[in-house]
């Protein structure tokens, strides 16, 4: 309610009777909310109602309530420490989720974690340098190239695979992933460095050279599914099933359907790098 300037007034004394003081005491504008005045300021206006205000005073009044309403609704919704505050949300945090929270402010910089989706990365080596790159980036530079880098990648592939699995957790299933990866592995940099030093200038030698890459995109991504799921899912333990339930009569059409649904993704992925 707006403020009513009213100044005090004599009043008569048949107005000191005991229902007008009631009036006072349960006048809901003014107990609920305020503003609050005299019993006196109150009782002259049942006989006199004030003439301090226009209508157009009280309108640009109402006006400018509006205004300040929206205002902070407004602010309501953009800052949120009374909320913050209010539901004592922050005292569920963590000693850790308070530093890191602290440690952003600092404005240090990392590398961007997945520069690449992975479902865009046919071979095993684009697969790894675009999942967790910045864990990528950290064994390069502190494992891979200490240990000889790309002069000795096939024996170093193993060393580093081990060290992440062991890193993850020792587990007989991580174990397992990091050799299985590594097993793939060796293939794909063995043909790679082949393909590497082949020089292929005829039309018919580039298709037959985009196709196999297709074909060995779509191992490599089966080897990649098979590796994570010997890891993560069935363990070393599995890997008999499931190899037999591929090869059985049901299992050989889904085999064949994922082989070529990798091989038409693979040229799929090939063409939008390029």
């Amino acid at each position: 309610m707006f403020n009513v300037a009213i100044f005090e007034r004599s009043v008569q004394n048949d107005n000191y009777a005991f229902s007008i003081y009631i009036c006072y005491l349960v006048y809901a504008p003014l107990y609920l909310a305020g503003p609050i005045i005299s019993f006196n300021a109150f009782a002259s206006q049942l006989d006199v109602p004030q003439n301090n205000y226009s209508v157009r005073d009280v309108t640009w009044y109402g006006l400018r309530w509006v205004f300040s309403l929206l205002l902070m609704e407004l602010m309501a919704h953009l800052f949120h420490y009374n909320a913050f505050a209010i539901s004592g949300l922050w005292k569920q945090l963590s000693p850790m989720d308070v530093f890191i929270i602290g440690y952003g402010i600092c404005g240090i910089e990392a590398p961007e974690n997945m520069p690449r989706c992975i479902n865009n990365c046919h071979n095993l080596e684009s697969f790894w340098k675009n999942w967790h790159a910045s864990y990528n980036k950290w064994l390069v530079r502190y494992m891979y190239i200490p240990l000889g880098g790309s002069r000795k990648k096939l024996l170093n592939v193993w060393v580093i695979f081990t060290f992440v699995a062991i890193w993850h957790d020792l587990e007989w299933k991580l174990l397992s992933w990091a050799w299985l990866t590594c097993l793939f592995f060796i293939p794909e940099m063995i043909l790679k460095s082949a393909a590497s030093a082949l020089q292929v200038e005829s039309s018919l030698g580039q298709f037959v050279f985009r196709e196999l890459s297709a074909v060995a995109g779509a191992i490599t991504i089966t080897c990649l599914m098979v590796a994570n799921l010997v890891g993560y899912v069935i363990g070393p333990s599995g890997i008999h099933w499931l190899v037999s339930q591929f090869l059985q009569k049901e299992g050989l059409p889904v085999l064949g359907g994922m082989f070529l649904t990798f091989y038409i993704g693979t040229k799929v992925m090939v063409w939008n790098y390029f």
